[in-house]
């Protein structure tokens, strides 16, 4: 091929490769969210999130990851952790509120959302956390993979870290409804219809075992669930006759079918409303 056809040809692809994301600003804010196309990572002024002595019932999973996080921002061994089970209990929460937890103790901590369609460009959002002074949660929420995403091999590099590791300086969380990353009907289809039952899930299974840490959240019982709406109307100063607050509470979760901690939040927010309560951060 002509000489001058192949320079013109780099220089096209050359104009449409996304430039290079400048060095970060890391002081701007205390969380990021990585956007891709192009690479940025934009800051986050106010976080959504909520105290974390107001996540009631799942005190096992806030002590440990309370405990994990406190240790990597410390800069000492932390493990990734992979906080999965029932809807609407709090799994993205408690990841927000610890990391406001640690703030005053810990203003190098920053938080770092990634969008799990977003995963295939992990490995250069590391490049930047890597070279940055800061330590990172990087949170990715309501992670799953179905049957033919490869999606799932990006999640390794941020597990593995393949031969450079993962950064020191970054820790991963994620949640996700499913235990093992993957719908179970999936994983037993495959195994029934494969030459080599074992191999052919193992890949995709074996990425939850990479988690160090395993946080199960589960559906909330009602005396937990009126202990949150409780909870909420002492930290904003909603006062409602108890017996009130109970008959409100059990009908607007009978209309909703289910009790979580999110039916819980939707609840008080309509209760602050009609008592003319704004909920601010």
């Amino acid at each position: 091929m002509d000489q001058t056809v192949l320079t013109r040809i780099a220089e096209a692809l050359e104009r449409m490769a996304p430039a290079p994301l400048d060095a970060p600003d890391f002081d701007a804010a205390d969380a990021f969210v990585w956007h891709i196309s192009p690479d940025r990572l934009v800051p986050v002024n106010s976080v959504n999130r909520i105290d974390l002595q107001l996540l009631i019932g799942i005190n096992r999973s806030r002590d440990t990851l309370l405990d994990n996080s406190r240790r990597f921002a410390r800069g000492d061994a932390a493990n990734n952790a992979l906080l999965w089970g029932a809807r609407g209990m709090g799994k993205s929460s408690l990841v927000k509120a610890i990391h406001g937890a640690l703030l005053a103790d810990h203003p190098e901590l920053k938080l770092v959302e990634l969008q799990r369609e977003d995963l295939p460009s992990v490995a250069r959002l590391l490049n930047h956390l890597r070279q940055a002074p800061h330590r990172f949660i990087l949170f990715c929420d309501d992670l799953s993979f179905s049957h033919d995403d490869q999606h799932y091999k990006s999640l390794k590099a941020v597990l593995d870290g393949g031969i450079e590791g993962r950064p020191d300086n970054v820790v991963f969380y994620a949640t996700s409804n499913r235990r093992h990353l993957m719908p179970r009907d999936m994983i037993e289809n495959e195994r029934s219809s494969a030459i080599n039952p074992s191999e052919a899930v193992e890949e995709k299974v074996s990425l939850s075992d990479r988690f160090g840490l395993w946080l199960g959240f589960h559906p909330c019982d009602q005396d937990e669930y009126l202990a949150m709406i409780s909870g909420y109307c002492e930290a904003y100063g909603v006062v409602v006759d108890a017996e009130v607050l109970r008959a409100e509470a059990v009908e607007w979760q009978a209309t909703r079918g289910a009790r979580s901690g999110r039916v819980a939040w939707q609840f008080f927010t309509d209760l602050a409303g009609r008592h003319g309560v704004a909920l601010t951060g």
